[in-house]
Parts: structure tokens; C-alpha cells; sequence
């Protein structure tokens, strides 16, 4: 049986706004784990849990989702949310942290360490969109997400999510469907055309904490030629790849995801 871990949300204010994020375990070295473009915190509670059991575990809301700060005047680019990961460690005095973001949030960590000063002691990037400026496009469509929103706005249920994450269990259909409308559109919308207009390629030869590259075998994001370009932008990443998983890797196959960070945290997750 599982052995559950305490949690609790809170607030903190860092980078000039409210940042809210749910915090697991509280013993061991902190993580803090940064989610993707429509993944509010608490979407990524079981993994917190998971991850409570061995380390102090920080799940942050990105801003312009979940209970962080959003506006229409907002800056919701990808060096602000870069800044904001970077403030939000020091303004909770972590040291020896580690860094987990996936998919947007991976590029988050990526440029959060190599422009923006943060100084994690391990850095796990998983699936990160590598589209960019000159290179293939990210292979979801805007519409996916834009539309599931505006739905969710509106109240629909996890009937009306079904189509759009067919292969989910009602729980997480569930979850999701009860908070994707505090993801602010305007913030999704740049998050996601940004993928196409950032070179995240630059920030691989800055990074110099261990760095892990995560792969979903089961997707498309990152492409066997992907992954060597980044080997040779950045030869002392490590990568590795959870071959049954889609790009939501914890939701395909979470004890697959657990199983590849290996001893990279210093302790299994």
C-alpha cells in the first residue's frame, strides 16, 4: 500500500508575482517540478506523491495557470516563466534542488538555468518540444488545446475532454476537466507559438549542471536525430527513453517514468 505524503498549497511571491504551488513530503532534496502548457499543479498531484515518499517536493503552477497570477498584461513568454523558476527557488532559499519540467516546462528549466541564473544540482528535462526557428513544427495543433479550454469554461464535463485525451482514465479525464479553465488562453496561445520562435538548441552548450534528457518512445516530439543534435550541442547529457510512452509519459506509463530517472536524483524516486 502506498504511503501517503502531506500536502499543502501555498503562495510566494518572486519575479514581480504570485506564485502558487503545492508542496509534497518535505524531506530529502527538494524537486521542484515545473508541468507543460495546460497542466496546472495539482493535475501533477499524483506525482507529487510519488516523489514526496524520498524528496521535498514543490509542484509549481506556472503563471497564468492554476491559482498563480494572470492578467492581460502578463508577460507570458518563455524567458518570464524562465525568470519566474529561477525566483521561485531562490525566494524559498532551496539549495542542492533539483529541476524537473516537462514538456514546456522542460524548455522552462532548460533556459531557467542557462540564461536566467538558476543554479539546480540535477536539471531532468522530459520530452521538451525541440521546434524552433528553421525546424519542424511541434507536432500538436493550437486548436487542441484552445478548444478543450473554452469548453471547460463553459462547464462541460469530462465527457466533453473524452475526445481529446481518448486513452485517459475517467480520474484524470476528471482532473483535468475541473481545472483546465484556470488555464488563461492568452498565456497558452504565446506558450505555443513561442515553441515555433525560440531557439531553445542555443541553451544546451550553456547548461552546466548533470542534466537528464527524458524521451517518450511513444511520441514524436524528439526524434532519434533530435536527440543527437542536443548529444552534440551538449555531449555530457545523459538521455534516456521510456519506449511505451506517449508525450504525456506519466499518464502512459507512470512506473516507466519513475524508472527512468535511475539513480540521477541520487535516491529512486
Amino acid at each position: 500500500m502506498m504511503t501517503s505524503t502531506y500536502r499543502y498549497g501555498a503562495n510566494v511571491r518572486a519575479n514581480g508575482i504570485r506564485q502558487h504551488y503545492l508542496r509534497y513530503g518535505g524531506k530529502g532534496r527538494p524537486v521542484i517540478i515545473v508541468p507543460g502548457i495546460t497542466s496546472p499543479a495539482v493535475t501533477w498531484g499524483f506525482v507529487g506523491e510519488r516523489f514526496g515518499r524520498n524528496f521535498d517536493t514543490y509542484v509549481l503552477d506556472i503563471r497564468g495557470r492554476g491559482l498563480s497570477e494572470a492578467s492581460d498584461s502578463l508577460d507570458y513568454s518563455l524567458d518570464a516563466m524562465a525568470a519566474d523558476v529561477a525566483a521561485f527557488a531562490e525566494a524559498l532559499g532551496l539549495r542542492d534542488y533539483a529541476l524537473v519540467g516537462h514538456s514546456m516546462g522542460a524548455r522552462i528549466g532548460l533556459r531557467a538555468v542557462s540564461r536566467h541564473g538558476a543554479t539546480p544540482a540535477r536539471l531532468v528535462m522530459v520530452d521538451p518540444p525541440v521546434s524552433g526557428p528553421g525546424r519542424r513544427p511541434y507536432p500538436a495543433q493550437l486548436p487542441w488545446y484552445v478548444d478543450s479550454i473554452r469548453l471547460m469554461r463553459q462547464g462541460a464535463d469530462l465527457e466533453a475532454m473524452r475526445p481529446f485525451c481518448p486513452t485517459w482514465t475517467d480520474e484524470q479525464l476528471r482532473m483535468r476537466a475541473e481545472w483546465l479553465h484556470t488555464c488563461d488562453e492568452r498565456a497558452i496561445v504565446t506558450a505555443f507559438e513561442a515553441f515555433q520562435t525560440d531557439d531553445i538548441h542555443a541553451d544546451f552548450p550553456r547548461l552546466t549542471c548533470p542534466s537528464l534528457l527524458m524521451i517518450a518512445g511513444g511520441a514524436t516530439v524528439i526524434l532519434p536525430e533530435d536527440e543527437a543534435e542536443i548529444r552534440d550541442l551538449q555531449p555530457a547529457i545523459r538521455t534516456v527513453r521510456v519506449e511505451k510512452a506517449g508525450h504525456m509519459i506519466p499518464w502512459d506509463d507512470e512506473e516507466g517514468f519513475y524508472r527512468a530517472f535511475g539513480d540521477f536524483l541520487g535516491t529512486p524516486v
